[in-house]
């Protein structure tokens, strides 16, 4: 499942992280690492995978609705990555995190204006 020739070779802390959630330690911490670690290689779509089970284990997680969304972006599902942002500034709002409402903020405006734009 992990080394498949199209996917980067795992890390140390992905292995570690993949070993723990099969032993049924499983938490939207675990996923968000996953999913971080799996950016970091650049294997966006098992990023995508892995944060989107953190939102769903929990909805109020800013900086996981933060990646998600970026991986999505950087796949180019510009529609998905501007829901995953805004709802992921709602959560920000919500909770006070000032910084990262204002980077979700200037993303989503990027993505916008991507997908106002004439092609």
């Amino acid at each position: 499942m992990g080394d498949e020739p199209d996917r980067p070779p795992k890390s140390a802390a992905l292995a570690n992280f993949e070993r723990m959630l099969a032993t049924g330690k499983d938490s939207a911490l675990l996923r968000y690492s996953i999913g971080n670690e799996h950016v970091k290689a650049g294997d966006f779509g098992a990023a995508i995978g892995a944060l989107e089970q953190a939102v769903t284990l929990d909805a109020t997680y800013t900086a996981a609705w933060k990646l998600y969304a970026s991986a999505l972006e950087h796949v180019g599902r510009h529609a998905e990555a501007l829901d995953a942002y805004r709802r992921g500034l709602v959560v920000a709002r919500q909770r006070g995190d000032r910084q990262a409402e204002k980077e979700m903020t200037v993303f989503a405006r990027r993505i916008e204006r991507k997908l106002n734009s004439p092609a």
